[in-house]
């Protein structure tokens, strides 16, 4: 088969299944409705692993294909086409992969759901939409996408909708992304703007001849290119949850599991980061946005690591997670290494996968609770499942071995980001050794509470069933909120009458394989994607400046800035066994003193409370004053109620004249006449 219909088969396949699922489920059934659905997606996904091999060999060509015709009015010309390089391959199969797993998945997690037809649908309409924003050949269709997988997420994450807070979490994530989309959509009219093309062909070519070029504003003189890579930057923080932006992400854990994991662990909440790496040659040519993206992702790694120390949601610490990781990617790319951006995207998408799916898998064998403080001791009953959360907490605390190149696969992708910023610092690059310092820091809070989660929820002793009676009270006056997967329509709220049970084949199988690429994927692809090998294997899909040298001088760091990750997380892991192993429960007795830091941490830096006492609000009070006092007193007060009101006044008045008695008649018929004769006599004198 040749390149162009295996491309179109793999992106157009999970179309196929989304509409023959959400347009004729009820006919199909369940079983044939997931059977469609899951079956394209591996299909697509085995033909995304045959196209990323072509290039990963050196026998891939940069390729495009137009699909359809969609606007061609004078300069402004867009088609629908499919873009085909190294960054779209890589993005190709880490899409495909981590939702074929997840549909996979959600065969035995879904079981129970009375509508499963419409969430497979969603499933596969959420993955079409993201391939198309990763093979999209002009910012139309990269916006096309982008809107695509919005919309999907809010499907998703409201799927349960009769449930108050999930249809809240959707509106929630629906709106702040909105507030990032609207700075995207600016960052693309001044793109336009500048180059009168929106295709990428076209576009990335003519950006150095702009190099420098400002424009004057409010009497300001601004970087034009570094105003729209800002712009576009704000797209990619609503997107990817960056500081700011973060709100909506742990509220979407309302959505089921598998949403989670395909959704907010490998490709939705990505975007952002593809997106600043596949914009390369534009934002080599803009320091100060790139300054900006480097601030933003270390600070979005540091404040998810602490907010993630103290939350007791099993999903939502792996959501913090999913913030801080991000947050090393993008400052990954702010400091001028995309590759290594692109190597943590694609080794993240596995072990956070694994990650969430393993949460998964405990909170079904706990019969669908999420809250830790009511686990511990479950390792026994679910043996498979803490093997593979073990391998992928291994992975993200990126424990390996330096100078033996020997490590699990966020050894090597987190590693490299940060012996990337540590050059670019000696580069006398803006905020390199800022982001290195957060970053070293970061990642012994990340092992801390990574091993926190496995602690809390495997080891110690028991805090479920009959244990769970002398605990409860305590458990509730932390007033933790939503730690209930709404899956558990048929649990009935009996969390202690339940025994933890290992997950049924058809959702430990996704696990296995991730956890091979939570394993393999570092070392394997490692000399692919940032070694020796980068350059035929990128083939200039992404663009890095001559002065751009960060990857060639991290053979020449000093030895203390490679062991530095390392020893940072065994630190935190030592931290973490001493609290939840050696001294289980000196944990919970601090917690339970609620001190002003632990309320910090748990309350998320009150950002929630901080943005609904300002926007939430003040759009309220807004919208009060334009309505209340603008429409109803003055427009509708002046206008059409005020003439309303004045001829009904007038007529009030003039309806106490008619008294209905004849001599206030003949009184006023006299006056008249005297009126008239007097206008007369005055008249003829005149």
């Amino acid at each position: 088969m040749s390149v162009e219909p295996t491309l179109l088969i793999t992106v157009f396949g999970p179309l196929v299944g989304a509409m023959l699922a959400g347009l004729f489920g009820r006919r199909l059934g369940d079983r044939l409705s997931m059977g469609i659905t899951t079956g394209l997606l591996f299909l697509s996904c085995a033909l995304a692993w045959s196209t990323f091999c072509t290039f990963w060999g050196g026998h891939g060509h940069p390729q495009t294909f137009e699909v359809l015709p969609f606007i061609n009015i004078g300069d402004f010309k867009s088609a629908w086409s499919v873009r085909l390089d190294t960054l779209s391959a890589v993005m190709l199969i880490v899409v495909t992969t981590v939702s074929a797993l997840v549909h996979l998945y959600s065969w035995g997690y879904m079981a129970d759901d009375p509508s499963k037809p419409r969430f497979f649908a969603y499933l596969s309409l959420f993955t079409f939409a993201m391939l198309m924003l990763v093979t999209a050949a002009d910012f139309m269709q990269l916006f096309f996408g982008w809107e695509g997988v919005g919309l999907a997420s809010y499907l998703l994450i409201g799927f349960w909708f009769k449930k108050d807070t999930a249809s809240a979490a959707a509106i929630k994530a629906f709106v702040v992304n909105r507030v990032g989309d609207f700075g995207f959509a600016l960052g693309i009219m001044t793109i336009y703007w500048m180059f009168h093309t929106i295709r990428f062909s076209e576009l990335f070519p003519l950006i150095a001849s702009r190099a420098g070029t400002n424009w004057t504003f409010l009497g300001q003189s601004w970087s034009a290119l570094d105003l729209a890579g800002f712009l576009l930057f704000i797209g990619a923080m609503g997107k990817s949850a960056q500081f700011f932006l973060h709100t909506w992400l742990p509220d979407a854990m309302e959505g089921p599991t598998p949403v989670s994991a395909l959704i907010h662990a490998a490709t939705m909440v990505t975007a952002g980061v593809y997106m600043v790496c596949l914009l390369s040659p534009l934002y080599e040519h803009a320091p100060v946005a790139r300054a900006i993206i480097t601030v933003i992702g270390a600070v979005t790694a540091l404040f998810a690591a602490t907010v993630g120390l103290a939350q007791n949601d099993i999903k939502r610490v792996i959501a913090y997670s999913t913030c801080s990781q991000l947050g090393y990617m993008f400052f990954a790319a702010g400091v001028g290494a995309y590759q290594a951006a692109m190597f943590h995207l694609f080794t993240h998408a596995f072990f956070k996968a694994l990650l969430f799916l393993g949460a998964g898998s405990v909170i079904h064998g706990m019969h669908h609770e999420q809250d830790m403080r009511k686990m511990g001791a479950i390792w026994k009953a679910l043996p498979i499942t803490y093997a593979v959360m073990m391998i992928g907490t291994i992975a993200i605390t990126g424990l390996g071995i330096p100078g033996v190149e020997w490590g699990f696969a966020g050894f090597f992708s987190k590693d490299t980001i940060l012996g990337a910023a540590y050059a670019a610092g000696a580069d006398h690059a803006p905020f390199g050794y800022f982001a290195f310092c957060i970053g070293i820091f970061a990642a012994g809070l990340t092992a801390y509470y990574s091993w926190r989660l496995i602690f809390m929820t495997f080891n110690g002793t028991a805090k479920w069933g009959e244990a769970a009676h002398h605990d409860n009270h305590a458990v509730h006056a932390h007033g933790d909120d939503h730690v209930h997967d709404d899956h558990a329509h048929d649990d009935h709220g009996h969390h202690g009458a339940h025994t933890p049970h290992e997950s049924p084949i058809v959702m430990l199988i996704p696990l296995f394989v991730l956890s091979l690429g939570a394993i393999a994927a570092g070392f394997v692809f490692a000399p692919a994607f940032v070694g020796a090998h980068r350059e035929a294997f990128w083939q200039g899909a992404i663009f890095v400046g001559q002065h751009n040298e960060v990857l060639e001088k991290i053979e020449s760091l000093p030895r203390w800035v490679s062991l530095a990750p390392l020893v940072m997380s065994v630190a935190g892991s030592l931290i973490a066994i001493y609290f939840y192993l050696l001294h289980e429960g000196l944990a919970k007795r601090i917690a339970d003193r609620k001190g002003p830091l632990w309320t910090f941490l748990y309350n998320k830096w009150f950002f929630d409370e901080l943005y609904n006492a300002t926007f939430v609000k003040g759009s309220k009070a807004l919208g009060d004053l334009f309505w209340k006092v603008g429409d109803q007193k003055i427009i509708d007060g002046l206008g059409p109620n005020g003439i309303a009101w004045l001829a009904s006044f007038a007529g009030r008045q003039l309806g106490k004249a008619q008294t209905g008695y004849v001599y206030h008649y003949a009184f006023v018929m006299l006056l008249g006449v005297a009126g008239l004769l007097s206008y007369a006599l005055w008249a003829w004198a005149h």
